[in-house]
């Protein structure tokens, strides 16, 4: 794979400090699945501005860049990505409490926002307790789990354009829709997300906390490597009942394997390879379609080379 230049090095070393630019990085250190080859760079993020430089700069001269989270929700192929990764991480996961408001950076957990709201007394981001995502990517995809949504909470969101312009757009007009919302579909970078609460029992909530977390433990393959739910729930249908219905449950290749405990999970058992993971999910796809008629679509995102 072709690594990046020395000249596209120097610039972003003017905008980031040293030890934020992990060059030919492997991204099986950056996802929840821990696949994936080398990135031709990966910068830390810290602050709104130096996501405006390097994204001008980058568009000036050709060069593919990705924007990341906690790789909850990603698949990096083996050989790698060619570009720059933007991972905004723990270094910009500010959360500050307005009354029944949470402003949280893009780079907060979301398991770290719903243990600030019970924390400070406030109820409606329980659902958020055990997605392993940050509030940025939650917001993208309008992460939700056991009934709850971003789409329930969100306010605001603050984000930043193509040309470095940041915009702020409603709730109202974040177009959420099952997995989905308008910056699926726009060049736009989530920077801070405003989350309308309501006051709540701080022991009420932390106890519904605990039972979807006990839920979980019973439910999903926590044990292993995964990016969650695989596929996106069909209308009228459960994924995993589809996929058991075809006969999955346990299938495998390579190190990758449908769960047996939930088949709506595509796991690593510790020897996976991205291109095992991909061909399971592509299997899985190919096999509920003929048998039930249904097109399972993918919640993972695919990137790089595989």
């Amino acid at each position: 794979m072709e690594k990046i230049s020395s000249f596209v090095y120097e610039f972003i070393s003017a905008c980031v400090p040293g030890e934020d630019i992990l060059l030919n990085e492997p991204m099986s250190r950056h996802t929840t699945f821990k696949v994936g080859g080398e990135a031709g760079c990966l910068v830390r993020i810290s602050e709104t501005g130096q996501i405006a430089r390097i994204v001008s700069y980058l568009r000036k001269v050709g060069i593919p860049y990705f924007v990341i989270g906690n790789g909850s929700n990603l698949l990096v192929g083996d050989k790698g990505y060619p570009g720059v990764i933007l991972q905004i991480g723990s270094r910009m996961n500010q959360l500050t409490v307005l009354g029944n408001h949470i402003r949280a950076q893009a780079g907060v957990s979301m398991i770290q926002a719903a243990r600030c709201a019970q924390e400070n007394g406030l109820t409606g981001l329980e659902f958020a307790s055990g997605i392993p995502g940050t509030v940025g990517g939650g917001t993208v995809m309008n992460a939700g789990a056991y009934g709850g949504e971003l789409k329930q909470v969100v306010k605001k969101v603050t984000v930043m354009d193509e040309q470095g312009e940041i915009l702020e757009i409603c709730g109202e007009d974040m177009e959420f829709g099952y997995r989905t919302s308008i910056i699926k579909n726009r060049p736009f970078i989530v920077l801070e997300v405003l989350m309308d609460l309501n006051p709540g029992n701080k022991e009420e909530v932390r106890s519904k906390m605990e039972d979807l977390a006990k839920k979980r433990r019973e439910k999903q393959p926590l044990e292993f490597a995964s990016a969650g739910s695989t596929f996106k729930r069909p209308e009228g249908h459960f994924a995993g009942k589809l996929i058991m219905d075809a006969g999955l449950r346990g299938f495998a290749v390579g190190g990758a394997r449908v769960s047996e405990k939930h088949c709506g999970f595509v796991i690593n058992t510790g020897t996976a390879s991205a291109a095992d993971i991909a061909q399971v999910i592509k299997e899985v796809q190919r096999q509920v379609k003929d048998k039930s008629g249904v097109t399972l679509e993918r919640e993972v995102i695919f990137l790089g080379d595989f």
